[in-house]
């Protein structure tokens, strides 16, 4: 029968999904994190509510990802890039599967009115799972695959509960398959979890270190004078982010590491100079970044750094400093590519004063 069955579904999601708990649309559960008690260490964490099941699998996040179990405060430098905003995931095993989708099949053939395109959609799912009723690509099942209870899992789909755009977050719209343990999913489902979408999730919620920029002059200078500005590689180096999924027959996991590679200065105001001057400064050979003001350098040009041609008057000027990190990835068979680079800045107050000359 084609792809016929699939297209009755989607026209008759509205009126079937608020019924159907899991079967259509509306995905096995939201992966909503909770924190962990480890510290930076989040978990999706199978569990109940008064709605639904939610799926037995979950993702562990650890390593440096933000502790709220939300996104983290890297931003892609590809705007055209975004994490998988949805994915499918071992749901339930045959028999806890058959308990749950039978009893909704059941509150649904029975609710008063549900009658036309939507009724149909639902004796047509009830065929597929009951009585081996498939279609070209997609095999039906025997009672719910039942003799094969403990030897695999039915997925369903996940949805990404930090994406915004709520159409692409319930786009994973196709029914729970199964998929024995040791076996990887049909190639058909292209947002299957699998260790390359792990990577994109815990890029997605990592938290790259807070670093302060050191100044020489500190916080307060003066117009016209060089500001060095530098980074030291005991407190700039990369961090590393994993997201794993264990469940009976499948456990993958993926690494996410960022090393940084640039440091970019904004002075705050347009009345001002950067060395050099583009205002991106290279990471050395060591690791760190730009070089210490030292004794004997005041008659110097700073690597890293910015001269002030303005004071500030009253106020102060908002420096900011933005570090470009590569990003790249390894997981489980050893897979392994490279994310976009993340960007994350951070501003700090500078005070710029005039010199002021005493005439005699």
């Amino acid at each position: 029968m084609s792809r016929s069955l699939r297209t009755a579904f989607s026209t008759s999601t509205a009126a079937l999904a608020v019924i159907l708990g899991v079967a259509l649309a509306k995905p096995a559960y939201s992966a909503e994190p909770k924190s962990n008690s480890a510290g930076a260490s989040t978990e999706q964490s199978a569990g109940s509510d008064d709605t639904a099941i939610y799926a037995a699998a979950s993702i562990h996040y650890s390593g440096a990802v933000a502790k709220t179990g939300g996104t983290g405060n890297v931003t892609s430098s590809d705007v055209n890039w975004t994490p998988p905003p949805c994915w499918y995931a071992p749901y339930l095993g045959a028999k806890d599967f058959k308990k749950k989708m039978s009893g909704e099949i059941d509150s649904a053939k029975n609710t008063p009115g549900m009658g036309g395109t939507a009724g149909a959609a639902i004796g047509e799912m009830q065929r597929h799972y009951e009585d081996d009723y498939g279609w070209t690509d997609t095999p039906g099942y025997k009672d719910y695959n039942v003799d094969k209870d403990g030897k695999g899992m039915f997925w369903a789909a996940v949805e990404n509960p930090d994406e915004p755009d709520i159409l692409k977050r319930s786009s994973c719209n196709d029914l729970p398959f199964w998929v024995d343990n040791g076996d990887t999913p049909p190639a058909r489902y292209d947002e299957a979890i699998k260790p390359e979408i792990l990577a994109a999730l815990a890029y997605q919620r990592m938290q790259l270190p807070d670093t302060k920029v050191t100044l020489a002059p500190e916080t307060t200078t003066k117009v016209n004078l060089p500001t060095w500005a530098w980074l030291d590689k005991a407190v700039f180096d990369e961090v590393q982010a994993t997201a794993a999924l264990d469940v009976p027959g499948f456990g993958i996991r993926a690494t996410t590491t960022a090393k940084p590679v640039a440091l970019k200065l904004e002075p705050g105001t347009a009345d001002a100079e950067t060395f050099p001057a583009s205002g991106e400064c290279a990471i050395n050979g060591d690791g760190s970044i730009g070089r210490p003001y030292a004794k004997g350098d005041a008659d110097s040009t700073p690597p890293c750094g910015i001269r002030y041609l303005h004071s500030s008057g009253d106020g102060v000027f908002k420096l900011r400093a933005t570090i470009t990190w590569k990003i790249s990835w390894t997981g489980t068979g050893g897979a392994g590519g490279d994310l976009p680079d993340g960007t994350f800045g951070t501003t700090q107050d500078i005070t710029v004063q005039e010199i002021q000359a005493v005439n005699r």
